[in-house]
């Protein structure tokens, strides 16, 4: 969409970009000057002038000269608005997801299910941009604003017509998901995480919830986990902006799970929905896969899919990469599952998934990250230590800490627990004591493949060292 803004000189400038980067910036390009935790941009404005900025959207304290001056006491969310107004149009259908787990899996289950109605459907987050015949890794669950009203925009180019994106709360408080028309928007669940950049739990939440009470339409659709303490929250709020309801679990009102028989590679569920029961054997294991899929389900309900073709469709979902995945089986027999749980929920959901399958031991492995929030870590070595039979703490990405003081305290949590500094050696010493009946979790990475040590990023796959130590 053409775009002008009114200079110094009264006249209006077609713009040609917007950035956040002073280094990308270009002439006619708008640039948004943010405070932020570790860089503040409006020590950039200049260079951004110097470079050919015609605008620069900042505080009504900041100093710009050279350029027209977009001040808002809330820049980000200006920055956002105007920015989607030059990248527009977007796919017709867009779904947003946010909680703490879960997000990953249920975008991408969500698009599997627009594709398996015949639409043309695409995800965004963690795994990157993905459709139908594609994926490009963005490096974050939510990219920088620019860069996901580009994607979406480009989407929609392609003939995409359907969306369903991750709306972390790092991207919900800086507004990195605003402008595209979000029709549905689901709730997983809330636990502890991102501390270190939220502060408290309270903070943390009500950044989430940005997500029903200012980018979700307010015609559009909240699809709630009905089962999480926290839903409540979310509820309430969706009632008191007048948006429909998709409920969803063993409480909920639109798709109620009225049972969960785990079997060997799957699970077979019946589900209750518009006055009858649909029974559906799911190819995924685990509880917390049987709720992604059932919101997965709601969204596309939500959006006009088909309530009885979309609940048959889930009988062919495919295992999202770095989610519950099995990497190998060893030479003794024993599966080895990498998962993406970093919190002592997530970890705990991913115990309990693989506990009934496993007639002998569960050995778990796991670490923590660096620079991000002590204070969950002795709790996933209690968690860990409760339903796990044997416990091997290593290194997950220790970024700029001492590993051992992260270990330290995980171990804290974890007594007698094995320790074992290489993260390879670790998976070589769980697969090394894994026997028949066993069954080895690595949990913390999940997709990633590298492994972040100082400043450096070491390459470094759970799936592929995985098979390796074990062949």
């Amino acid at each position: 969409m053409k775009l002008g803004i009114i200079t110094g000189g009264g006249e209006a400038e077609t713009v040609t970009g917007f950035a956040i980067d002073h280094r990308k910036v270009a002439p006619g390009t708008v640039f948004g000057a943010f405070e932020g935790a570790r860089v503040n941009g409006e020590d950039f404005i200049d260079a951004a002038v110097a470079s050919g900025a015609i605008a620069v959207v900042a505080r009504p304290g900041a100093r710009v000269e050279g350029a027209a001056h977009i001040a808002d006491k809330r820049p980000r969310e200006r920055f956002a608005n105007l920015a989607a107004q030059f990248f527009a149009p977007f796919p017709a259908t867009n779904v947003a997801v946010t909680g703490t787990n879960g997000k990953t899996s249920t975008v991408e289950m969500t698009r599997q299910l627009w594709r398996m109605a015949g639409d043309h459907a695409a995800s965004i987050g963690t795994l990157g941009v993905n459709t139908d015949s594609d994926n490009a890794r963005t490096g974050l669950t939510t990219p920088d604003v620019v860069t996901f009203l580009s994607n979406v925009a480009g989407l929609a180019r392609e003939g995409v017509t359907h969306l369903a994106f991750e709306a972390s709360s790092h991207g919900l408080s800086q507004y990195r998901t605003e402008g595209v028309p979000v029709r549905a928007a689901a709730f997983t669940n809330l636990g502890r995480d991102h501390l270190d950049y939220h502060g408290d739990m309270a903070a943390y939440f009500t950044a989430k919830l940005r997500l029903f009470s200012e980018v979700l339409s307010p015609e559009g659709t909240a699809v709630v986990w009905v089962d999480d303490p926290q839903s409540d929250r979310v509820i309430d709020l969706a009632r008191a902006r007048g948006n429909r309801l998709v409920s969803v679990g063993t409480h909920g009102d639109t798709l109620r799970l009225v049972s969960r028989d785990p079997t060997l590679l799957g699970q077979g569920l019946v589900i209750e929905a518009e006055g009858r029961e649909h029974r559906v054997t799911l190819p995924l294991i685990g509880a917390y896969q049987a709720a992604n899929a059932l919101i997965a389900a709601g969204l596309v309900i939500a959006t006009g899919g088909d309530v009885a073709t979309t609940l048959a469709n889930l009988a062919r979902l495919q295992p999202v990469r770095g989610r519950l995945e099995r990497a190998v089986i060893t030479k003794q027999g024993a599966p080895v599952y990498i998962d993406y749980a970093h919190t002592a929920d997530a970890l705990e959901a991913a115990m309990l998934a693989l506990k009934p399958h496993a007639a002998g031991r569960l050995i778990v492995v796991f670490g923590a990250g660096g620079d991000r929030d002590t204070g969950k870590r002795e709790p996933m070595g209690q968690v860990a230590a409760q339903h796990a039979d044997s416990i091997i703490v290593t290194d997950d990405n220790p970024r700029g800490e001492n590993p051992a003081e992260i270990r330290r305290m995980i171990l804290k949590g974890a007594r007698g627990a094995s320790e074992v500094e290489g993260r390879r050696d670790a998976i070589a010493a769980a697969i090394a004591e894994a026997e028949a009946q066993d069954i080895v979790l690595i949990a913390g990475k999940g997709h990633e493949q590298g492994q972040i040590v100082g400043d450096m990023v070491l390459p470094f796959d759970d799936v592929t060292v995985a098979r390796e130590v074990a062949s």
